[in-house]
């Protein structure tokens, strides 16, 4: 009986995967977004797979050549280098490893803190969705880049404050999300029926509640994993985030601003590198969206 249900959940993902593709194949703007993005996480993971096994050093992306500074594209160095002579693809290349580690981090934090939080109170109601629901709302009244930048006061300027901002952050918009939906589907039969049998409070959360909700939740993870891409880079920019040497497109920014005039690729290159991810996770997130949508879903299947 385990390996039938088994063998049904392998086909439902099967289908789903099928339908994802089915959609894409027509679609020349998502396709190009999906190449990004798995380029993107491409590059993260051969780099800091190349660094921690000690293939290349530090120095690849951090030497300094005064003699090579602010050098246009050339066939040597194709996105040209900046004010210390470093190679400009080489470090767009490996500052994808702050990008991308930022996306899985701050929006696990965010997902994890707000959902848990959301799911409780949505579930529980009565006072305790009343005072959780005002909190949220207070904290959304605020713009999400103050409360970042006072948990990165607080904290300190580095990487791991800035997860943590953005974690701490974006969880309201998950929470108020899930508070939402759970305080409709917990009226469900099926979760009538799982009391009537004995399941857990913590059972129907999970197992019963959780994965029917799943599906906005996945979207608004995409679109924050878009968000939490600007955060870094503005915060970054402004010396809060990342720090030298490191490669960060903020970061690269914020060094070449000075030699604008002189280099002013210095400057466009990490800028475009922010901008065509961005537009590439909104673009899947859209998709993804349209994929769950029962409307969309049924004018699919009729095509």
């Amino acid at each position: 009986m385990k390996s039938w249900t088994y063998l049904k959940g392998l086909a439902r993902i099967a289908y789903t995967n099928m339908r994802f593709l089915k959609a894409l194949s027509g679609d020349v703007t998502t396709l190009i977004a999906l190449s990004i993005v798995l380029g993107t996480f491409s590059a993260a993971f051969i780099t800091t797979v190349l660094l921690y096994t000690e293939v290349v050093s530090e120095s690849l992306y951090a030497g300094i050549n005064l003699a090579n500074r602010l050098q246009l594209p050339s066939l040597k160095h194709p996105l040209g280098t900046d004010h210390l002579g470093r190679d400009l693809l080489v470090r767009i290349i490996f500052g994808a490893r702050i990008a991308i580690l930022v996306i899985l981090t701050s929006v696990t934090i965010a997902v994890v803190l707000g959902t848990t939080i959301g799911l409780l109170a949505g579930y529980i109601g009565g006072y305790v969705d009343l005072i959780v629901s005002r909190i949220v709302d207070a904290l959304m009244s605020f713009p999400a880049v103050l409360l970042a930048l006072a948990i990165v006061t607080v904290l300190g300027p580095g990487l791991e404050s800035v997860i943590i901002a953005i974690g701490i952050a974006e969880a309201p918009i998950f929470a108020r999300l899930s508070r939402g939906l759970v305080a409709v589907e917990k009226e469900n039969l099926y979760v009538e029926a799982a009391k009537a049998i004995g399941a857990s409070h913590i059972r129907i959360l999970v197992k019963h509640i959780l994965p029917n909700i799943a599906g906005p939740l996945l979207v608004q993870a995409t679109f924050t994993s878009s968000s939490a891409i600007l955060w870094e880079a503005a915060l970054s920019f402004l010396g809060l985030g990342v720090q030298p040497p490191t490669p960060s497109w903020g970061l690269m920014m914020a060094e070449a601003r000075a030699y604008m005039r002189v280099a002013p690729h210095a400057i466009v290159f990490p800028g475009l590198a922010i901008f065509l991810l961005v537009f590439s996770i909104n673009t899947l997130g859209e998709k993804l969206r349209d994929l769950l949508d029962p409307r969309y879903r049924a004018l699919m299947s009729k095509s």
